[in-house]
């Protein structure tokens, strides 16, 4: 009976050092993420009240409600169209495409960086009721921290100056961010990640992407013709998306602007 129970600590003492690094990893860069987020947003919001009339109690908790409200609508349309995700050629076949960041994005335009990562993290939770995890959580903290990369340099940016100008850096800065972000973590964590899941060494993966795309030999060349390619498609075409309709569905959240 002993010598189970010693088994069973030692199994779980294994696997928690196994996990380890990643965990604190993920800490590291969910932190990371928040801390850019509320201290961007603290800045810009302290300078705009510098030039605004105080708002009227009334009016402050209208507002919060209706973020409140905005918040829990297009974290529900994100995680909708988190679950519409599809594989795309010469792509390994566990990089799925959605465009589950476009109403992220669209709020986090409206109503700051720190908002934009409570969309992200409500929409993997949301996900995660609707679906559940075949990946013990790592897929999804991969899509959040990804999306974050993106949503929070671009909202900064645009939230700091509301210009059409403003907007389309933003937009590009944050691709920049997110795919040098992808290219890192995936390489460093995320699929060191995937294989101590899977109890695989990192080359099976590379040799799936290499069932797709016959330049990806070495996890160099996944890096740079599997994961930079599927991230720059994505929030490409998520940020196409967001120049040709935010001004529309901006007068929609005006009562937050």
């Amino acid at each position: 009976m002993f010598d189970k129970w010693f088994e069973t600590l030692k199994k779980m003492a294994s696997t928690a050092k196994d996990k380890a690094g990643f965990l604190l990893g993920a800490l590291l860069a969910v932190a990371v993420v928040l801390a850019v987020a509320f201290i961007a947003e603290y800045f810009i919001n302290r300078a705009h009240k510098k030039n605004n009339l105080q708002t009227s109690l009334n009016a402050k908790e209208s507002l919060k409600i209706h973020r409140m409200t905005l918040i829990a609508m297009l974290s529900a349309a994100a995680a909708v169209l988190m679950l519409l995700d599809f594989p795309i050629p010469l792509i390994p076949m566990f990089y799925k495409l959605d465009f589950s960041e476009l109403p992220i994005i669209i709020g986090a335009f409206a109503m700051g960086p720190v908002a934009g990562v409570a969309m992200e993290f409500l929409k993997i939770l949301l996900n995660l009721l609707l679906k559940g995890t075949s990946t013990a959580f790592i897929g999804e903290f991969a899509n959040f921290i990804m999306g974050c990369c993106f949503i929070v340099p671009a909202s900064i940016l645009y939230y700091a100056h509301k210009t059409k100008r403003m907007s389309r850096i933003g937009l590009a800065v944050g691709i920049v961010a997110e795919v040098v972000c992808s290219c890192l973590l995936n390489a460093f964590l995320l699929l060191p990640a995937y294989a101590k899941l899977f109890h695989v060494d990192v080359s099976v993966l590379v040799g799936q992407g290499t069932e797709r795309n016959e330049m990806i030999k070495t996890l160099g060349t996944f890096i740079i013709y599997g994961v930079a390619p599927f991230n720059l498609l994505k929030y490409g075409v998520v940020s196409l998306i967001t120049i040709l309709i935010y001004k529309h569905i901006s007068r929609l959240l005006k009562k937050q602007n």
